[in-house]
């Protein structure tokens, strides 16, 4: 891909530096485009008297101060637009050292992935005010990402990739105002576009006119900084739950580092001391979850026989959710034994252990299926092969595979199968070992098709994957359910389901529609058995559920 840079400028009522910033970006060959944010007179003037578009300098007027952030989005936008794939930000008062701008532009010709900042090297002219409340920013951002590789997150010279930035915007809510650079810079950076340090010089001119307002913009700092922490743990602890972007984009090191904090609090405060912990930011996620909210109401309405579920109900919902993850991150880190774990069936566990053909195993998102496959015996786990439905899997395997290796030995990414990975399973069958599907999602295998069955008292898109695969197969298919019990048990069912699955090609349709009823009727009994124990966090019920 060829590389386009332009030049971003924000400014609201800078106007005094603004014409030696411009002929220091175009001395490099940059369109500059000037972003107006609401300016007042004499500024807005002087400021529109710059506009010299046959000569690469281009003057956008908001008419309304929106804050910094809504400045440099307005001329992002502007610059995709105009096909730039890069936008170099700077700030309009001459704060910046322009003899940086050619490090910051190879930076980014050689990283056109990242995130290309400047590294403040500050002289004598700096209110001590700001070098305190600077550092206490550093201090937050190394604490949200879980890394030292950020810096300086406030520093407004930096070019951005323009595509991961603006898809973050159109994805996520971040801060407008003064707020705007480390908000993006932490949330781009959990995204996985990483940053790249360079050093600038940066001075405070004489006469300076900040438009820093001490109270209100270190309130709304303070207030972004609380959202990233509860946003960065809801991820680091929540991460199956549905949100916009996933904890596994993190930097790998700083998750891997988390994890393992996490693991170091189980282990020193227990259980409930986690919970204690917990407790904020499932109540974050919880009141800003509108979907998931929703969501967990309604399913719960349904098997409860009473619509909708309460908040407190759906609360308690979501706390059971945060409690399974703490539960898998245990169970893999040694802080529960294998022998919490207790079997339905011992002799038919045994029987399936001693079967030396290969089998499909069926198993759902209520209770805690992961926390089985940590628990159950080595011999057992060796045969188990687990098909995942994100692409963020590899990304995940990597980095809990420093936590654990056996986290992500034998998972294999299928959101699109196709005939290399069809042919790799019918191996894992032949060699005897069990290839694991989620029954309750929809739909990951032949995109598009799905059963309306019988659930909860309502007709809900069950993927007919599961089905399809073992025919492909030709295996035995069993259901395999976890779940939590009094005290800290957790009861492994593991159901024969079909011997085998073959598919007519008259009337295929309905003999894919009755194995996903006779599937979902289980696992109904099983949501009615302990409802808060299903953790599928979006409306499986509606008609675009697929």
């Amino acid at each position: 891909m060829e590389l386009n840079f332009c030049a971003v400028v924000p400014s609201h009522n800078h106007h005094l530096a603004l014409p030696g910033v411009v002929a220091a970006l175009r001395a490099h060959g940059l369109l500059v485009l000037i972003i107006d944010d609401g300016s007042a007179e004499p500024a807005a003037s002087a400021i529109a008297a710059l506009d010299d578009p046959a000569h690469g300098v281009e003057v956008m007027r908001l008419a309304v101060n929106g804050g910094k952030g809504a400045a440099v989005l307005a001329g992002a936008r502007l610059a995709r637009e105009r096909g730039f794939t890069h936008a170099v930000q700077v700030d309009a008062d001459g704060q910046h050292d322009p003899g940086a701008l050619a490090a910051l532009l190879a930076a980014a010709a050689a990283h056109p992935d990242c995130l290309i900042s400047g590294q403040p090297r500050y002289d004598g002219s700096m209110p001590l005010g700001r070098r305190i409340g600077r550092w206490i920013t550093h201090v937050w951002v190394f604490i949200e990402t879980l890394s030292f590789r950020i810096t300086d997150s406030m520093c407004g010279f930096r070019v951005y990739p323009l595509e991961p930035l603006l898809r973050l915007t159109e994805d996520e809510a971040v801060g407008l105002g003064m707020d705007f650079d480390t908000d993006v810079m932490v949330r781009l950076f959990w995204r996985g576009t990483l940053p790249v340090m360079v050093p600038v010089a940066v001075i405070y001119p004489p006469g300076n006119i900040s438009n820093f307002r001490m109270w209100k913009d270190n309130l709304r700092i303070s207030k972004m900084h609380t959202r990233l922490v509860l946003v960065m743990l809801a991820r680091l602890l929540l991460g199956g739950m549905p949100a916009s972007g996933h904890w596994a984009g993190m930097a790998e090191r700083g998750a891997l580092w988390g994890l393992r904090l996490v693991a170091a609090c189980y282990r020193l405060l227990g259980r409930r001391g986690c919970m204690a912990v917990l407790a904020p930011v499932v109540l974050y996620f919880f009141l800003t979850g509108t979907a998931q909210r929703r969501a967990s109401r309604a399913y719960l309405g349904r098997v409860w026989r009473r619509q909708p579920g309460g908040l407190g109900q759906s609360f308690a919902h979501f706390l059971d959710f945060a409690g399974r993850a703490l539960d898998v991150l245990a169970a893999w880190s040694g802080g529960i034994a294998p022998t919490a774990l207790e079997s339905a069936d011992p002799a038919g566990l045994e029987r399936m252990a001693a079967d030396p053909r290969g089998a499909l195993l069926i198993v759902s998102h209520h209770g805690n299926a992961e926390l089985a496959r940590a628990l159950m015996a080595p011999s057992l786990r060796q045969r188990l092969t687990i098909l995942v439905h994100t692409r963020h899997a590899e990304n995940y395997n990597r980095i809990v595979a420093g936590f654990n290796p056996a986290v992500a030995a034998r998972m294999i990414q299928v959101t699109e199968i196709g005939p290399d990975t069809a042919i790799r399973l019918k191996e894992c069958i032949e060699r005897g070992e069990w290839v694991a599907i989620a029954g309750d999602r929809v739909p990951v295998l032949s995109a598009g098709r799905v059963a309306r069955v019988p659930f909860l008292g309502a007709a809900a898109a069950f993927s007919q994957g599961p089905y399809i695969l073992a025919a492909l197969l030709g295996c035995p298919v069993h259901l395999l359910f976890c779940t939590r019990g009094a005290g800290r048990r957790w009861c492994l069912a593991l159901e024969p389901f079909a011997e085998r699955i073959d598919l007519p090609r008259i009337g295929r349709g309905q003999a894919l529609a009755a194995y996903a009823a006779a599937y979902a009727a289980r696992l109904e009994a099983q949501c009615r058995a302990a409802p808060l124990q299903w953790y599928n966090f979006f409306d499986f019920w509606a008609e675009d559920a697929v």
